[in-house]
């Protein structure tokens, strides 16, 4: 299959999740549920591995005392498709069947980005110290948590070396309603906005000592 066939942005599933407890964020769709206890939660990801068997989908499951959270993607194609949306509407229905409570999933992705002027002589360094793996993204080869839990790397190219400030700083990627919010919070803490001259696609910031971090918008 084309890796690409029948693959969907935000804007593409906007309306049929209108009405849905999921959210569509970083190639994957999430929902996050609460039950009575554990038992009823169970039960919840029970009738959804059902759901899940009779249209040969399947989500990935968190599962806590009286919660339970979904992430829903297509492997194949490296993002969301016509599968998921099928599979939230059907875990949507199981959910309100069950009287399982909608709670906010509000997905998060940290990167770390690194400023450099060679990033091919500081990758090996990185990759040995984290034991990650190399892939390719979209800003050049990125170093990846084989576990698939802790942040990403990718490498900033700098023409000229950075020496008045930090030259590794966090990217904190939210959902596109929740930026704004996220950027208020961080300037009532202390934080000063540098610019928001890429908004909503980014915002920059730094704390009282000048370390940086941007918050972020993901396109998919």
């Amino acid at each position: 299959m084309n890796s690409s066939a029948g693959l969907l942005a935000p804007f593409n599933t906007a309306h049929a999740l209108a009405s849905s407890a999921f959210q569509h964020f970083n190639g994957a769709l999430h929902a996050s549920f609460r039950t009575t206890d554990f038992r009823s939660a169970v039960v919840l990801v029970d009738r959804v591995a059902e759901a899940a068997d009779a249209l040969d989908h399947h989500p990935d499951v968190t599962l806590g005392y009286g919660r339970v959270e979904f992430r829903l993607t297509s492997h194949d194609t490296g993002g969301v498709t016509e599968r998921d949306l099928r599979l939230a509407a059907r875990i949507d229905d199981v959910a309100a069947s069950l009287g399982a409570r909608v709670a906010r999933a509000n997905p998060v992705r940290y990167d770390l980005a690194i400023d450099c002027t060679d990033a091919d002589a500081i990758r090996p360094f990185w990759s040995a110290a984290l034991g990650y793996d190399e892939v390719p993204g979209e800003d050049g080869i990125e170093l990846v948590d084989p576990h698939g839990v802790a942040p990403k790397v990718w490498f900033q190219h700098m023409e000229i070396a950075r020496t008045d400030r930090n030259r590794i700083h966090l990217d904190v990627y939210v959902t596109g309603d929740e930026a704004e919010e996220r950027v208020q919070l961080i300037v009532e803490a202390g934080g000063t906005l540098l610019t928001d001259e890429h908004a909503p696609d980014w915002w920059v910031l730094a704390d009282v000592e000048g370390n940086e971090m941007c918050v972020c918008t993901a396109a998919f």
